[in-house]
């Protein structure tokens, strides 16, 4: 059975594989525009940066150069019911440098388009496990993000050999640049 966190919970993943799934709706009349949302993953060191450049996966960098994290690639509208994006990983296969994966989903053009995450409704972070597709947990983000552009939904660690995942539910205005900063 699926555990719903709030935000700042954490939650052990106790399947060597899972998947990611990312899900959300639009208000469309907002803006007039359609919204590109797109989730990223940051594959982190022990110090708070990416492994190397490889380790940024988004919709121009699929996978990692282990093949452990694949992303479903860009889902453009974010229309209909479920995931909007996908991202399956392999703790198996992963490198034993990344100690930490940021998932976060951005708006794409943003500023040009006038848009927010307080026009998104619905959104929300689910793991389940990719060989028996049971929900492990999820996180529904149920804040109202009226200027942010970026969210990190939360970020999944290795404490003392274990794999957790953390709600964070954190959003800035300076959108995917600004995460791409802190982590290069």
């Amino acid at each position: 059975m699926a555990i719903n966190l709030q935000k700042g919970q954490r939650e052990n993943i106790n399947a060597p594989k899972f998947t990611i799934g990312l899900g959300w709706d639009v208000n469309n009349t907002s803006t007039g525009g359609a919204f590109d949302l797109d989730a990223s993953l940051f594959l982190l060191g022990d110090n708070k940066r990416l492994v190397s450049d490889n380790h940024f996966i988004f919709y121009n960098n699929l996978e990692s150069p282990d093949k452990a994290v694949i992303h479903s690639g860009d889902n453009l509208t974010g229309d209909g019911d479920g995931d909007d994006e996908q991202i399956k990983i392999d703790l198996t296969k992963i490198d034993a440098a990344v100690k930490e994966i940021s998932v976060v989903v951005t708006i794409h053009d943003a500023d040009t388009r006038r848009q927010n995450f307080g026009q998104v409704r619905n959104s929300f972070i689910r793991i389940f496990n990719t060989d028996t597709n049971e929900e492990i947990l999820k996180y529904e983000l149920d804040e109202d993000f009226s200027i942010e552009t970026a969210v990190e939904f939360g970020r999944v660690y290795n404490r003392n050999g274990e794999w957790k995942f953390e709600a964070v539910g954190s959003g800035q205005r300076e959108g995917l640049e600004k995460f791409v900063s802190m982590y290069q």
